[in-house]
């Protein structure tokens, strides 16, 4: 007998990937006391672009999201995702800010965070983990899955080796597009059970429709914990659904011991939270169809209903496939790094600049500069020589850990947003997105004082950018 135990995403992953992580907490808080007594292993309920999302779209404090979750749900653990040195933003910070964001995420609630790096660069990652592990925290490390030739089984387990070593307390399979197949998985995790002796969880989605699938043979293949979102935002984009494989897993040596009763209660909840998602197009049917093409493509489902979001704000819904077509074509420019936060957006944003310019890199975005200069890190291939050219001239790149270059900000970032915290944490939201924050705060000051954030007047008192 083996229970596997289950992840909900709901909180997190299943709404980023399917409504573009539009979710507010109001619309949390009603079900958590229901959630903590299903009896999940933990639930996934912040970091990835819920950060972004809470203070860019939704006005919400992002800390005070988690210390609420934390007050609601006191007897399950608290996951999040981390893209370790780049935290929650899009470039990577100095070890300073990694390691104070990660301290007061646990303080504020995080049991387990689930940090990786989206090329699987382990020097992006190990201060994040010697934070966290000083924190007392459950470390996850999580492998960016992709397919291509240097990505071999023996890859896949010097990977798991050099994580077990840097102290992981489990190792993830982090398949963010749906690509992994069932044949593939059951010989994935047995080569990974013979190189650590780690727990391995099992995050996939189900844009191919074959997820369910690959969960059942990875379950029988030894893996010890999957990802799964209550079923109204499960499925297509998202992860296969927590009631489907509750009862596939019923009866078997592999029983997870969730009631059908317990999770129909909490499907019900969110239920009218996807339909109002539905009724303001938020929710784009697309995002629930099967795609086999994604094998190809190989975007994740947050990548793509943001893709979405983009093309429809260009009126160029018509260019969809084209942008598709051109993805792994951007991604073999850029050393095939797997397509996961930040890269996936990257990649994804330099598709639809080649596509609706009508030239392949007539227009560079800077991310995409920034990443043939050797910012990000290292990636399994080398770049396309002839694109990283054009993209920094004669310059050397790097060949360092990106954030070895980086002097310490903690001092400078604390002072910019003297005059206008209202917690400690208000340095780590201006860190990582100083624009976005320093609106927020001033919005946020506002509401305190009851005056209109839109008010001339108060747009005169300066603020932090």
């Amino acid at each position: 007998m083996k229970k596997i135990e289950i992840t909900e995403t709901v909180l997190r992953d299943g709404h980023q990937s399917l409504a573009a992580t539009r979710m507010k907490t109001e619309e949390m808080l009603p079900i958590l006391e229901q959630m903590d007594q299903a009896g999940y292993y933990s639930i996934e309920c912040w970091g990835g672009a819920t950060f972004d999302a809470c203070l860019r779209f939704l006005e919400e404090d992002p800390w005070n999201r988690l210390r609420q979750l934390r007050r609601h749900i006191k007897n399950t653990k608290l996951q999040m995702l981390l893209r370790g040195q780049n935290l929650l933003g899009y470039r990577h910070y100095a070890d300073d800010v990694v390691e104070y964001f990660v301290q007061k995420s646990i303080a504020d609630g995080i049991d387990i965070l689930r940090i990786f790096d989206a090329f699987n660069d382990l020097r992006n990652v190990k201060t994040a983990v010697r934070a966290a592990k000083r924190e007392g925290a459950e470390v996850q490390l999580a492998m960016a899955y992709t397919t291509g030739s240097a990505y071999t089984l023996d890859y896949w387990k010097q990977l798991a080796t050099d994580m077990e070593n840097m102290g992981a307390d489990s190792l993830c399979i982090k398949d963010m597009a749906g690509i992994l197949t069932p044949d593939a998985v059951s010989k994935l995790v047995p080569a990974l059970k013979e190189a650590v002796s780690l727990p391995i969880q099992l995050h996939s989605h189900c844009t191919s429709g074959i997820a369910p699938i690959t969960y059942l043979r990875g379950v029988e293949a030894g893996c010890d914990r999957i990802d799964t979102a209550i079923s109204p935002f499960a499925l297509g984009t998202s992860q296969p659904s927590t009631e489907v494989m509750a009862e596939t897993l019923r009866g078997t040596p592999f029983d997870t011991g969730l009631k059908q009763s317990t999770l129909a209660e909490i499907a019900d909840h969110f239920r009218p939270v996807r339909d109002r998602f539905f009724a303001d197009g938020t929710l784009d049917p697309k995002l629930l169809s099967v795609d086999m093409k994604t094998l190809l493509y190989q975007v994740p489902g947050g990548m793509l209903s943001n893709l979405v979001s983009q093309l429809k704000e260009q009126n160029a819904m018509d260019k969809f496939y084209e942008v598709l077509e051109e993805i792994p074509l951007v991604r073999e420019d850029l050393g095939e790094p797997p397509l996961v936060t930040p890269s996936s957006q990257i990649v994804g944003t330099q598709a639809v600049l080649n596509v609706l310019t009508g030239e392949r890199y007539k227009v560079m975005s800077q991310e995409t500069k920034r990443i043939l200069h050797g910012d990000y890190g290292r990636t399994v291939k080398p770049f396309n020589r002839e694109i990283q050219k054009k993209a920094i001239g004669e310059a050397l790149p790097i060949t360092c850990r990106p954030a070895d270059l980086l002097a310490p900000e903690l001092e400078t970032l604390a002072k910019a947003v003297e005059g206008f915290k209202e917690q400690e944490e208000d340095v780590l939201s201006y860190a990582l997105f100083p624009q976005v924050a320093a609106d927020f705060f001033k919005r946020r000051a506002a509401r305190v004082n009851g005056i209109n954030p839109d008010c001339c007047d108060y747009e005169n008192k300066a603020y932090p950018v």
